[in-house]
């Protein structure tokens, strides 16, 4: 390996940590656990059972004709409204359960936040 690969290795390193959340055991004791675990979309679907929440900056995200936007990878995608979770949100922040079927990105869960 050449010394110019390391910055590059380094840097694709940082931004695939920093693009995503995984409870790999560091929230077990968190007093919002069970909070996340328990929500579920207006469709019935669990939000944290198949899928990681990924809060999103007040940047990526908006309301259009009184629908919810989230801007993923780059992508503007309409999100469903039986996706919304309505309850008060308790960390603030907005957050969106992303997956992807078929190179296509679908929400299975959104929670807006305060826009602050």
């Amino acid at each position: 390996m050449t010394f110019r690969m390391i910055p590059l290795i380094a840097a694709a390193a940082m931004v695939g940590l920093a693009a995503q959340a995984r409870d790999d055991g560091r929230f077990a004791n968190s007093p919002l656990k069970g909070w996340f675990e328990s929500l579920h979309s207006k469709g019935g679907g669990p939000c944290c059972a198949d899928a990681d929440g990924t809060a999103l900056d007040d940047v990526d995200w908006e309301t259009r004709g009184g629908h919810y936007r989230v801007r993923i990878l780059g992508d503007w995608i309409e999100v469903p409204d039986d996706t919304v979770i309505t309850e008060p949100n308790r960390v603030g922040r907005t957050i969106v359960w992303p997956y992807y079927v078929g190179g296509r990105t679908l929400i299975r869960c959104f929670m807006p936040g305060s826009m602050t």
